[in-house]
Order: structure tokens, then sequence, then C-alpha cells
């Protein structure tokens, strides 16, 4: 399967797939031909996660295409990561709390866990399906949406694996990984999202969806009972916007957030540099397209601003920001607005030591981002009322 990682790539893709955005998405998008197969989806989900295209340049194209009755369907998926984002930069006490859970169920495996995780992610649990999805995902890096929510339920459910470990897996291998949509995805397959609300994988539906490639004669739960709840904070109120000083020394950082930098509002630029990719074993699929991403996003910046690319060194990510931008006799560096993830919480962490040197970080926020994050405040339902609002000129 080839996905896009450069963004002409991404535009070559929307045009090939532009003519089933419409009804024909809607009526085909939950049927999963397999790997190798050219499917029912538009397989954009990896570049829109890294904005090698952007939500807005994707939806307005196939607006413009079929207009929001026939691609109604296809343009609130593409709406969907974006009110998961939303919502979650709104709680990022859920962020936090889910990587906690992490690092305390890893610390404190036991041999029955270490166990049943090795089978799940091996594929060794003798369930075909979920197998199959397990070793295709390490193998490719992808599942289809559908393949997701099963795998999820069948992990939780009927190897009553925890979620958390579950989302770590994803979060370790899918090229599209986006942090927003892959924990709070794996939190509404457990009931924890939609208190009570949960998906129960069902061995008809998975034959049909896949076209008879399963046979799926394993038994599976027959209920899914949600887990206890947890305490979902209110939202917050969204930060407010940084705004750049044209008149300052400026770098532009490039990160695997944001790589369409030709359409961020940027000043007069001395300097380019990219973060280094900090997730994924080096030969993976994940690990390979967000590294071919970043170089194809830091290239195009440094022609945008005509000077030099640099690749910021990886071992010690917060000094060698530092030591470039001095080196540069920058004032502010720049860079698209990271949202709740891990490339957040490094630019967290590396904001006091550049004002340590008498710099800013400026994290640019996008148009889209700015007006679909705050009505991301309750369920997708009353989010989705205001698409046609979001999708206007």
């Amino acid at each position: 399967m080839e996905f896009p990682a450069t963004r002409a790539a991404a535009f070559d893709r929307l045009e090939a797939f532009l003519p089933r955005a419409g009804r024909a998405y809607a009526a085909t998008r939950n049927q999963d031909a397999g790997p190798g197969v050219d499917g029912s989806t538009s397989r954009l989900s990896p570049a829109i996660r890294h904005r090698l295209i952007s939500e807005a340049e994707v939806a307005h194209r196939v607006l413009g295409a079929h207009g929001y009755g026939a691609a109604e369907k296809f343009l609130q998926e593409v709406c969907w990561r974006s009110y998961w984002v939303g919502w979650l930069q709104l709680r990022p006490a859920i962020w936090q709390r889910y990587c906690a859970d992490v690092d305390r169920l890893t610390a404190a495996m036991d041999a029955s866990l270490r166990t049943g995780l090795a089978m799940a992610t091996e594929g060794r649990t003798g369930i075909d399906c979920f197998d199959a999805w397990a070793r295709e995902l390490v193998e490719t890096g992808w599942l289809h949406n559908h393949a997701r929510m099963n795998f999820a339920s069948i992990w939780i459910f009927t190897l009553r694996l925890p979620w958390q470990l579950g989302a770590d897996f994803f979060y370790r291998h899918l090229i599209d990984a986006c942090p927003a949509s892959n924990t709070l995805s794996w939190r509404w397959v457990a009931g924890l999202q939609t208190p009570g609300k949960t998906y129960l994988a069902r061995a008809d539906i998975i034959r049909d969806r896949s076209g008879g490639r399963f046979a799926v004669t394993a038994a599976l739960a027959r209920e899914a009972v949600a887990l206890p709840m947890d305490v979902i904070p209110p939202p917050r109120p969204l930060l407010p916007a940084d705004h750049h000083d044209p008149t300052l020394p400026s770098g532009l950082l490039v990160t695997t957030d944001d790589l369409s930098v030709e359409t961020l509002p940027l000043p007069p630029l001395r300097a380019v540099a990219a973060l280094p990719c900090f997730d994924g074993d080096l030969r993976s699929p994940k690990q390979v397209l967000a590294e071919t991403a970043l170089a194809d996003g830091l290239a195009r910046a440094a022609t945008r601003a005509g000077v030099a690319a640099e690749q910021l060194a990886s071992a010690n990510g917060i000094d060698a920001l530092r030591d470039w931008a001095n080196c540069q006799g920058l004032r502010q560096v720049v860079t698209g607005e990271a949202p709740v993830g891990p490339i957040a919480d490094w630019l967290a962490a590396v904001t006091p030591a550049l004002a340590a040197d008498g710099v800013r970080l400026v994290q640019l926020r996008r148009p889209w981002d700015a007006a679909a994050w705050p009505i991301a405040t309750k369920g997708f339902f009353a989010f989705k009322s205001v698409i046609p609002r979001l999708l206007a000129p």
C-alpha cells in the first residue's frame, strides 16, 4: 500500500480519490478489502495527520467537487479528527493520565500480562482476524478504521488487556497515529469516552465487512461491559493564540505536527531547522514515512525562506535547538502550533530554555483550528451540526 509522504504526493492522492469522495465513499467506506488493495478509503490520513495537506484544503476541494449533500459522510470523517484534537486540546489532563497509565502498567507488568501482551501484539491469539490485523499493523503501519475498532474491542473485552497498552501499541506503529484520535477512539470503544457506550466486535459483521476474508470461529466476548468511568474534566478555555513579532530576528522550526509551511503566516526568516522524529522503530513504516515527510517539509520551508535547511541533532533536542537559535542570532523561533501530544509536551519543555536565552517560542495557530477547537466541548453530534459553518469560505 502506498501513502503520500510529501505535500505534492498528498495533492496527487486527493485528486485521484476525488471522484470517489462523494456518495461512493458513503456506500463503501466500511468495507475492508485488506492490505494491498486500493479500497474504500482515501489513504490521506497520514498526510493530514502530519499536515502535509490540511483538513481545510481537503475539505474545500471535496466540497467544491461534490457539494455538501453528496460528500457529507467524507467531510464528517475529515472533521472527526479536528473534533478529537479539539476535544483533547480542551482537556489535556486526559492525555497526561493516559501517558502515566502506560508508564505505570509497563513498569508493573507481571508474567501473565506480559504473556498476553506478547500473544496479542505478535498475532498469536488464535483469533484469525485479530492476528492478521496485528501482523498487518506492524508490517504496514496501517489498519482500516473498521479493523481498528474491532481490534480494540477484542483487545479489551475478549482478551481482557488494558486499553492503554492497546492504544500504545497502535500509537507506536500507525503511520497516521494522532495522539487525540488514537487515545480517544480507544476510550470510546472501552466505554470511557461516552459514558456507558461501548463497541462490541461481532463475528458476523467482521466477516461481512472483510469480504469473507476471515472465518472468525474463535469465541468473542458476547457483551461489552463498560470499564469503570474515570473523571472527565470540564473543558478549559482555549488558550489565546500566539502572534509573532515581525521585527525580531526569526527562525522557523519544522515539526511533524505541521508540514504545510507554505500556508503559515510567517515573519521574515533568517534560518530554518527541523525537529527530529522521536518515536517509532528506525525501520518501522511509521518512522520511515514521518522522516520522509519531515525532510519534504524542511526542504519546502527552506526554499520559501531562501535560506539553508538544518536538521537538528536528535541526541539532545533542547540543547541542539538552543545552540541553533544562538548561532543564528535569533530572538524568535516560530512553528506551527502543536496540539496536545508528544511534540506539544516537548515544546512546553523547550520554551523556558529558549526564554532563558532571550528567545521567544511562538506557536502559530491555523484559522481552521481556531474555529474548530473551541466548539469541541461536547459530543461529536453537537460538533457535527456546525460543520457547514466550519466549511464556509
